[in-house]
């Protein structure tokens, strides 16, 4: 097979190796330069979280070990308050699991030079496809150096190229009825910075997502290898209290001093950023049909852009290819029944995920400083470490690979239920019948 993949980002390079694997010919079309050899514009990237489903794909390929060694791991998650007072939360049953802080440049930069180390992958930087025509499998690329146009031809083209994804606006114009959407949040990001101490080290816990949560918005931070921190700011777009209406860097600079004291100290080049750092946005994108007979197929985020905040963004897109892999091992060369089943596989759950993350938004934002929750996580732990066979939402969507999004969201969302209204009426978890409300939490 000849496979033209549009994107050389996190899931494109992986599906690379993946198709590499078995000798198909794999060409990567990009159009950014290669950031190997160029520097990336900052403010754009937010951290990403490897958590037990991306490691499964990468332990696959043979990457794992290589890209853990530059990532830091994040046990729970630090919550500051409005004075400075901290709160640590394990993410799951002990420090033992946790998920992994690293850069998606460094990331990125692993899979492509591991996908290139195969003689059957070529990836062509500031190429362009501007169309496609998925009948006669040919696209019409667009060379962003020299200005020269070239059609090429293929087996199977691949759509790992993003949420603004050439290959699936392709399908849209060509399949009657298309699905596509996207559901904004109100609230942008800008990405703001904490540098190493002198000498080096962490001015914050080095093994913790950090979250100032405030009702209405949240700024977060995560480690990096280096001693930095990349930081985060969640805010409105609109309104009162926005980016908009936060329109010069005195405002900006109030705002932050007033609500994340202990953070702005730390915060050496905040002016800087604040002025060359845009506003984000954060939408879900959710589209059908994923592929177009057997001629092409969505990965990553051009078949379901989902907003960060359950760090899934990636560990979906690199199960996506995971996924895909395993289809074509049960099916041979039957591509178009290939195709089918990984759609039929990965619709649902790309959906689940989208949703799940939008959920924890408002969790980490609102709740996480809610008595009634932390007395909810409190008692969940417990659960958790008495009996082997319970896992939180969390840990059923971060820490199990072998369960499918899907059910994460169904069985999760009603044990947190059942557990909130539990935790509601009372002010400790301390004298409550565990092996009742576990005995409960099993019916659901």
């Amino acid at each position: 097979m000849h496979i033209i993949i549009s994107g050389a980002g996190l899931a494109g390079s992986l599906m690379a190796i993946y198709l590499a694997k078995k000798g198909h010919k794999v060409d990567i079309y990009e159009s950014r330069l290669d950031m190997r050899k160029a520097t990336i514009s900052a403010g754009r990237s937010i951290n990403l979280a490897l958590s037990a489903r991306g490691l499964k794909a990468l332990h696959e390929v043979g990457l794992e070990l290589e890209i853990l060694k530059g990532s830091v791991k994040m046990p729970g998650r630090m919550m500051h308050d409005k004075e400075g007072k901290t709160i640590f939360a394990l993410y799951g049953k002990n420090e033992d699991e946790f998920i992994n802080s690293i850069s998606r440049a460094d990331l990125n930069k692993i899979l492509m030079t591991a996908a290139e180390k195969y003689p059957e992958v070529s990836i062509y930087f500031r190429k362009e496809i501007r169309t496609v025509d998925f009948d006669k499998k040919t696209l019409e690329v667009f060379d962003l150096d020299n200005g020269g146009t070239e059609s090429l031809s293929a087996d199977l083209i691949i759509g790992a190229d993003g949420a603004n994804s050439i290959i699936r606006r392709s399908m849209e114009k060509q399949i009657p009825d298309y699905q596509s959407r996207i559901d904004w949040l109100d609230h942008g990001y800008k990405e703001l910075s904490i540098p190493p101490a002198d000498g080096g080290g962490f001015r914050l816990e080095r093994d913790a997502l950090h979250i100032w949560p405030r009702s209405s918005y949240m700024l977060i931070a995560l480690p990096n290898a280096d001693g930095s921190f990349t930081c985060t700011l969640f805010y409105p777009n609109e309104g009162v209290e926005s980016f908009a209406a936060m329109d010069n860097y005195d405002k900006f600079k109030k705002f932050m001093e007033t609500e994340f004291p202990d953070a702005v100290p730390h915060m050496i080049d905040m002016e800087e950023e604040y002025h060359s750092n845009p506003v984000g946005k954060l939408g879900t994108l959710k589209c059908y049909p994923w592929k177009l007979g057997n001629a092409a197929v969505l990965v990553g985020d051009a078949a379901h852009a989902i907003v960060p905040f359950y760090g899934q963004g990636m560990n979906a897109s690199f199960e996506d290819c995971q996924t895909l892999n395993e289809c074509i091992d049960r099916n041979g060369d039957d591509w178009t029944k290939i195709l089918e089943e990984y759609e039929a596989l990965r619709k649902v759950n790309g959906d689940a995920i989208g949703d799940l993350a939008v959920e924890n938004f408002y969790e980490m934002r609102d709740k996480v400083a809610d008595p009634v929750f932390q007395r909810k996580r409190k008692l969940e732990h417990i659960i958790e470490n008495r009996f082997a066979n319970y896992r939180s939402k969390y840990a059923l969507v971060t820490f199990s690979p072998d369960v499918p999004y899907t059910y994460a969201k169904s069985q999760g969302n009603k044990q947190d239920n059942y557990l909130m209204n539990l935790c509601r009426d009372i002010e400790s978890v301390e004298n409550l019948d565990v092996e009742k409300i576990y005995a409960e939490l099993i019916k659901l």
